[in-house]
């Protein structure tokens, strides 16, 4: 397949959200995946995984609501949880198609979600690319970095969302919101 024939291929977005105990993955652990597609009715992915480092923050912990200990004893084997994860992107990316890794503040998300597939699998589905909302919102509205907070930008346009740093309720809530903001572009 020639670097065109790629490049050609349409992309689906698979918006991700992560739970973590911690602000990297070298040091914490990814406490669970939540993913869906941008497709309506959304096709919906969730694991916990038992973590694999002991390492936490408390303000990691406060968010994620979720417990170590709990997790140690009913999360999934890391490399299980990324086989069902790469298993479930393969049953909803449709063929010939590009799975964009879609995240409201990617960068965090995408870190810790390569690193696992790269660890556990030795490969990564994604690629080494993310289409992060918050700066494809600031280059959309032109407006400053400081104003792409997810509560910045649901007040700003006046979509009704908010946050429940569950990953898949989270998920939901940022593709709403990119579908909404999509669909406000194509309008302009």
């Amino acid at each position: 397949m020639s670097a065109h024939q790629i490049s050609s291929r349409p992309d689906f977005f698979i918006v991700i959200d992560v739970e973590t105990s911690g602000p990297n993955p070298t040091n914490y652990a990814m406490l669970s995946i939540g993913a869906c597609t941008m497709t309506n009715p959304r096709q919906t992915f969730y694991v916990e995984l038992k973590p694999e480092q002991q390492n936490f923050t408390a303000e990691a912990m406060k968010i994620s609501d979720l417990s170590l200990e709990r997790l140690k004893k009913e999360g999934e084997e890391p490399k299980d949880a990324m086989l069902a994860f790469e298993k479930w992107l393969l049953e909803v990316v449709p063929p010939n198609h590009r799975a964009v890794f879609t995240a409201f503040n990617a960068p965090f998300d995408w870190m810790f979600v390569a690193d696992y597939f790269f660890r556990y699998l030795n490969r990564n589905p994604f690629g080494h690319k993310a289409l992060d909302i918050k700066a494809w919102y600031m280059g959309f509205k032109n407006t400053s970095w400081e104003d792409t907070s997810f509560k910045a930008i649901v007040e700003a346009e006046g979509f009704p969302s908010k946050l429940s740093h569950h990953a898949l309720d989270d998920a939901i809530q940022t593709a709403n919101l990119f579908q909404f903001l999509l669909d406000q572009n194509r309008r302009n």
